[in-house]
């Protein structure tokens, strides 16, 4: 897939997710860690993408094994608006793009007024 029909396939998928945490009452200007997740082909790829990631600080990334497969967590706390993750979201195909890994999206936990006003700042 070319890098602009998987970022309009992503931008879809996303704007899919955002809406139904709308329905939920998510708050989507409230700061949370919304992870990312990349497929990375072998450990060395795995840890090569997560070592540029944290030396540029465009996230805080971790390397994971499962069964013999290789992942790339990036958390990143950030509001949800739609502007926003799908920048950051957009940003991950590229990368996902530049080094032959795939993309498998992003979560993060709803959030809603009565959390944020519990919480202290």
């Amino acid at each position: 897939m070319k890098v602009v029909e998987a970022l309009m396939a992503v931008a879809a998928a996303d704007t899919e997710l955002l809406q139904s945490m709308d329905a939920k009452g998510d708050r989507f200007s409230i700061s949370r860690d919304v992870d990312f997740l990349l497929l990375a082909p072998d450990q060395s790829r795995a840890e090569l993408v997560a070592g540029f990631i944290n030396d540029h600080q465009y996230g805080r990334a971790c390397v994971q094994q499962n069964d013999g497969n290789f992942s790339i967590i990036v958390v990143v706390h950030m509001p949800v608006t739609q502007n926003e993750i799908l920048s950051v979201s957009g940003f991950m195909v590229c990368l996902s793009h530049l080094y032959d890994l795939e993309y498998d999206g992003w979560g993060c936990e709803i959030q809603q007024e009565a959390q944020a006003a519990g919480k202290k700042m």
